[in-house]
């Protein structure tokens, strides 16, 4: 029997997630947006949106001048998505290959989908790609690193080696994607990730 693949299986689990979203789950990702420094007006990237849980907490931040992009693999994610009537354009895409502008965004979000990407090192090449110069990332879950990693594991195909990298080896995938100033927390009831795109370094002066 074919093995069901990626796009197929969130498109099936779409209709369920929300319902997984308990109030004390949306509590702590309201707590992880409301510490990012997102500033009025600000561009961001909801990188694996879903079905647009942090639509609202994003639009807050950034106000009326901001923008909200909201992207993801699933069609059937996205339809509810857009169901709820949010201001954000939402674009079905692959995170590893961003059909976006080279440095255009001020944030990309990244809420429980970065060990979902087959080629980590790419999505993350591609945030940068996409980021403007001192422009941030921040990766995160409302579990902490070991709980994701067991529910995933737990599930089974197709998500089963879909897990979060131990420190380490996350300080040197966003090294390699010449992502740097990154900071790790890993609590058991949160994992966040903040790194950013180096400023471009400036001219010396003769």
């Amino acid at each position: 029997m074919r093995r069901m693949n990626h796009r197929e299986w969130f498109d099936q689990m779409a209709s369920k997630w929300d319902t997984m979203l308990t109030e004390d789950i949306i509590a702590r990702l309201r707590g992880i947006i409301a510490s990012a420094d997102i500033q009025p007006g600000a561009k961001v990237l909801d990188l694996g949106c879903g079905t647009g849980v942090l639509f609202p907490m994003l639009l807050e931040k950034v106000g009326r001048d901001g923008l909200i992009i909201g992207l993801d693999i699933s069609a059937e994610m996205l339809r509810l998505a857009r169901r709820k009537g949010y201001n954000v354009h939402c674009v079905q895409g692959d995170g590893q290959s961003l059909p976006l502008t080279d440095q255009t965004l001020d944030w990309v979000i990244c809420n429980s989908a970065l060990p979902h990407f087959p080629d980590e090192p790419a999505a993350l090449r591609e945030t940068r790609r996409v980021l403007k110069p001192g422009g941030r990332l921040l990766i995160c879950h409302p579990k902490g690193r070991e709980t994701v990693n067991a529910i995933h594991q737990s599930i089974g195909e197709p998500i089963a080696n879909d897990i979060i990298p131990a420190e380490a080896e996350m300080f040197s995938l966003l090294a390699a994607a010449d992502l740097d100033c990154a900071t790790i927390c890993d609590q058991p009831n949160r994992y966040v990730v903040l790194t950013s795109r180096m400023l471009s370094p400036q001219p010396s002066r003769r």
